[in-house]
Formats: C-alpha cells, structure tokens, sequence
C-alpha cells in the first residue's frame, strides 16, 4: 500500500519538467532598473544584436523591448527572427537559451522576463589546431559556388511582463 503512493508522486514531476524547458544559460536576475532608463537586456554577438528594454511607467505597456544592431561593420554568423512567426519550442528543434529577469526600481511588484532561444544550424564545427573556428575566404567561395552554404543558427526572444502594476 505504501509504494502506490511513491510511484504516484515520482510520476507527477514528469509532466512539470517536460512543459518547462531548462535553460542553458542560468544568471541571477539583474539589477533593477528605473523607468525610462534604456539598458541592454542580452547581447547575442554572432546575430550581431543587442536587446535594449526599458520600463515605460505605463499600465498599459509596462517595457518596451527593441533589437539593435550592434554595429554596421558587423558580419553575422547567425540570425535573429521574429518570435512570433518562428513559434520556438525544443518541439521544432529550438532550445531555451536563457531567460532575463529584469525588475522594476519604480515597481518593486513587477519584472521584465526576457525569454531568449536558440535554434542550432546543426553543422558540425571544424576546430583548428588553436581550438578556433576559422572560415576562409576562398573555401567560403568555392562552397558558395556549388550550392553548400551552411545553415545559420537562429535566436528569437519573447517578452513578457510579471506582476502588477503599481497605478
């Protein structure tokens, strides 16, 4: 009569864990930033991308999040995609990359959650001698002359707005 109860409870967790991905980066939430102030939420360097965010002070859209480029010069090896149209999950071959906690200095009750996922190209990486990925221009030619670029990783983000507002 006892084991019932212990198989019933070993099964619960199952269905929790698998609705909530792990995330491969796991940071403490950031410090709390005060409405209007534009910081930078996560930089993805290989999308050549910032996320910036700010609180609004507003009920009706409490954080403002954008994408910026990080620099003209910039050569991505990944991109970054809408995430609605995209519609991440590890389903489709999507990982969760990280999730950002932003809080709120006006709002002490309200936070800003930043899900960032990574979709991997799949390809494997060639490492020299040195540990380094290194792309050549005239190998990269001649594999863009027959057809065989690889495929790029892909990041989305989604943001989502915790706790009430403080009107």
């Amino acid at each position: 009569m006892k084991t019932l109860p212990l198989i019933l409870l070993a099964a619960l967790p199952l269905p929790l864990f698998a609705a909530n991905a792990k995330p491969e980066i796991e940071r403490p939430a950031a410090s709390a930033q005060a409405n209007a102030a534009l910081h930078t939420v996560r930089q993805i360097p290989e999308a050549c991308t910032r996320i910036e965010g700010r609180f609004t002070g507003e009920a009706g859209a409490p954080y403002d999040m954008q994408l910026v480029r990080t620099s003209e010069q910039c050569q991505p090896r990944a991109m970054f995609l809408d995430f609605a149209k995209v519609n991440p999950s590890e389903a489709n071959g999507w990982k969760l990359n990280e999730v950002v906690r932003i809080p709120s200095a006006a709002c002490r009750s309200q936070q800003a959650l930043v899900e960032v996922w990574r979709k991997p190209a799949g390809q494997q990486v060639a490492l020299d001698g040195q540990g380094q990925n290194r792309v050549y221009l005239e190998d990269a030619k001649a594999q863009a002359a027959t057809g065989r670029l690889a495929a790029l990783p892909a990041y989305a983000a989604k943001l989502d707005v915790q706790g009430s507002s403080c009107r």
